[in-house]
Formats: structure tokens, C-alpha cells, sequence
């Protein structure tokens, strides 16, 4: 599916999506919990749905209602094959979880995450008696349990997903556990892991992010759990009011542990008038000026920082790209790739991307099967000369079904 962005003014209200990493989470801990609980705050996601079928598989019943699910744990038979779609999420965090049972399991995926590494979860499961293998560092993948908890070490330079799924698992053995770790990357992403933890009732003591200590033998029993906003997606969105207008982004909260929050600060450091409030962001348009900034921490905002430096007069720069090589694309080189399509200079320096903004011609550009790809294109063409075309647009429904619909809520010419 195509669509097609053109030169538009932004104005209005619009309601951020529910964060899709609380919402993985929240259903990951949930299903090992020890009676039903109901998930509030839910919007609908191809990754979500991922996570939800793993909870299946390993023996939850969920139901949907509304904006709710209802997971009531461990309540049928396990089954053996998971299929996680292309969530890079719900294979590292439901691997370490999967390894509790005294069962077998096979992962599957399909897409871009047949392409990404998965070597750092057979390396990790088998220091804790768990047997994994993998094809050649690849799905599939099979694991047998039962972990046994205990000390392990783990690498968290490609990404801090499986640390998330060893903390849920760990804390769920019956003995205790310390993970040490090199190399810790996306920190923010961790302090929501332990925060959601910590909301179940359930404890992890961070060791200034080298050790996590995990005393095991959770009992968790939340009958209720709110999911926030997701300042990841609502991003594309204070940069489209940023660059074009002004909007109100609601279901944003200001004392989230979201590192993608980050995205206040990197605005405002271009002259945008930005203000936020306890549950909302509103944006005014100004003139804009190049910045700089590492998101070496917040990886998932490159693209629509990407998007907001093709509007700044300058040479802006944004460093931390080497953690870019292993999302749905080779997030980097596809930046570079498709912004030159639409006439932004784009290149990498070292560990930074250097974009010369103040002009967008537009065209056609691909999404490359990356749904945060497709959004930074859509933006840029809120200030295109031609409009952009972004083709394979359907992407964006592994995140953010709403979108293209939210755009055009901002008014926003949308086809």
C-alpha cells in the first residue's frame, strides 16, 4: 500500500497510542501471575498480538475487550511453536520465560526477524541448564526447560531486550539469581522493565546497571494495570506539529520512564515552542535551527529526528547510530538511503548520522519494511515541495495502526 504526504499545516488534538514496549510487558508478566489480570489502556498492535500468542502458547487464556485485555495465567496446556511475527521484543523477552517450563518450544518469525541475531539467548539460557539452539545464531529456535536461576553473564550491547526477559524470568524460579552485565545499552528501557516489575509486586535490586540482583519466587497478583501513552510513536507527532503547526498530543505522561520522553528536549533545542503538562504535550511551531544530540539510549527516535533535522537550516547531528543495525532494517544505512531519495542530504560520519536540513524536495521513498521508516517519510512531507510518496505504508501497523488516520486528524493531507 501506498500513501501519499503533501505539504500540509497541522492543527488539532490528537490521543497518543499506548505504549507497545509497556504493553509487551505488561502482558509477559501478567500471564505468570497467579490470577486473572485485566489490562487497561490497550491499542492494537501487530506486536502486541505477537506477545499476546506467546502467552498463549505457553498456557495463558487472554481475551480482548475494548481498549482491555483480560489474561488469566497459565490456564490451559502449553503448546510448542511461537510464532513472533517479526517483534524482536516478544522472541528475547519470551524466550528467557518459555525456558520455566519443563516443556519444549520452538520459535518461529518471519520477515526482518529472520534477519536478526538471536546468538546472545542461546548463550545466556544455556548458563542457567536450559537447552537452546538456534540455527546458526537464527530462528528457529528451540529451547527446553526448566531454568535453574543462579548467576549468568550476558553482553547488552546489540540490545537490552533479553535482559528485560531474563529479569521476568529470573524473578519467577524459586532461588535466587544475579545477572552481571557488560555493556549495557538503552538504560530507559530497563528502568521500565524494573518499573512494571515493581508495579506486579515484584522486586529486582539494580546494581548501577552491572549486576541486577533477582531474590526469585515471585508471587504476583495485580487484578488491574493501567498501560501510558507511547512517546515513541506520538514522537512522529510533536515533530509533525513542530515542523508544520500546532497540536495537543494527549495520553503522554510526564513522570513516564520512557526514554523516548527525550524527545522534549531535543524540540525544544530547536526553537520550538513545547510545553508539557501532566498527561499531554502541546507544540507551536517556530523557526527552526539545527541541533545536536546523542540518542545512543533512545535509538527508536533516529527516525523522526531524521525528520525534524530535514526541516532545520544546517548541518544537524545525531549520534549513537551503530545501534541502529539490528531494528526491522539497517536503520542507518536506510535513513541515509531514503531521505537522499527525497532530496535530504543524509550521511554517516563515524557513529553519527549529519543531516543538511532546510529543504525537502520530496518523491518516492520505501518504507524497507521498517514501520518507524515510513513514519520519519511521512513527516518530512508536511514540508516537502512535491509531497512524499512512501511505498509498503502498511508497515506501520506493527506499531501504530492509527497513524496515517491520526495525521489527518491534525489535518493533515493524507492519500
Amino acid at each position: 500500500m501506498k500513501r501519499f504526504v503533501t505539504r500540509s499545516t497541522v492543527e488539532g488534538t490528537v490521543t497518543a497510542p499506548s505504549s507497545k514496549s509497556m504493553m509487551q510487558r505488561a502482558v509477559a508478566i501478567a500471564s505468570l501471575g497467579h490470577g486473572k489480570c485485566r489490562i487497561d489502556g490497550i491499542t492494537g498492535c501487530a506486536d502486541l498480538f505477537a506477545s499476546i500468542r506467546a502467552a498463549g502458547v505457553l498456557g495463558s487464556d487472554i481475551e480482548i475487550i475494548g481498549s482491555s485485555l483480560i489474561v488469566n495465567p497459565r490456564s490451559n496446556p502449553p503448546g510448542d511453536t511461537i510464532d513472533c511475527g517479526e517483534a524482536g521484543l516478544t522472541v528475547r523477552m519470551f524466550a528467557p520465560i518459555a525456558a520455566l517450563y519443563d516443556y519444549s518450544f520452538v520459535f518461529t518469525g518471519s520477515g526482518s526477524l529472520l534477519k536478526r541475531p538471536i546468538n546472545m539467548i542461546e548463550e545466556a539460557l544455556s548458563q542457567i541448564g536450559v537447552q537452546c539452539t538456534t540455527e546458526n545464531g537464527f530462528l528457529p529456535m528451540r529451547i527446553t526447560g526448566p531454568a535453574q536461576g543462579g548467576q549468568l553473564n550476558i553482553d547488552g550491547s546489540v540490545s537490552s531486550q533479553l535482559l528485560t526477559g531474563l529479569l521476568i524470568a529470573l524473578a519467577h524460579c524459586t532461588e535466587p539469581s544475579e545477572l552481571i552485565v557488560s555493556n549495557l545499552t538503552s538504560r530507559p528501557y530497563i528502568d521500565m522493565t524494573i518499573a512494571i516489575l515493581q508495579d506486579f509486586g515484584i522486586q529486582v535490586e539494580n546494581r548501577d546497571y552491572h549486576s541486577f540482583y533477582i531474590a526469585g519466587g515471585a508471587q504476583s497478583n495485580l487484578s488491574n494495570y493501567y498501560v501510558e501513552g507511547d512517546w515513541s510513536g506520538a514522537a512522529f507527532l510533536i515533530v509533525a506539529a513542530a515542523l508544520a503547526g500546532t497540536a495537543e498530543i494527549k495520553n503522554l505522561s510526564s513522570s513516564s520512564s520512557q526514554g523516548d520522553m527525550a524527545i522534549i528536549d531535543i524540540v525544544r533545542s530547536c526553537g520550538v515552542d513545547i510545553k508539557q503538562h501532566d498527561n499531554s504535550v502541546t507544540i507551536d511551531h517556530s523557526i527552526l535551527k539545527p541541533f545536536t544530540c546523542d540518542a545512543t539510549e533512545c535509538p527508536d527516535l533516529f527516525p523522526p529526528l531524521v525528520a525534524l533535522a530535514s526541516a532545520c537550516p544546517g548541518e544537524s547531528r545525531i549520534s549513537g547510530v551503530h545501534r541502529l543495525a539490528y531494528k526491522e532494517s539497517n536503520r542507518g544505512d536506510v535513513l541515509v538511503e531514503e531521505f537522499v531519495k527525497i532530496g535530504v542530504p543524509v550521511r554517516k560520519e563515524g557513529n553519527d548520522l549529519v543531516i543538511t536540513g532546510g529543504k525537502v524536495r520530496g518523491g518516492v521513498a520505501h518504507s524497507c519494511n521498517d514501520h518507524r521508516i515510513a513514519m520519519a517519510l511521512a513527516v518530512a512531507g508536511l514540508v516537502s515541495e512535491i509531497g512524499v510518496t512512501i511505498e509498503e505504508a502498511q508497515v506501520v501497523d506493527k506499531s501504530y495502526p492509527g497513524f496515517f488516520e491520526d495525521l489527518h486528524n491534525l489535518g493533515v493531507e493524507v492519500q
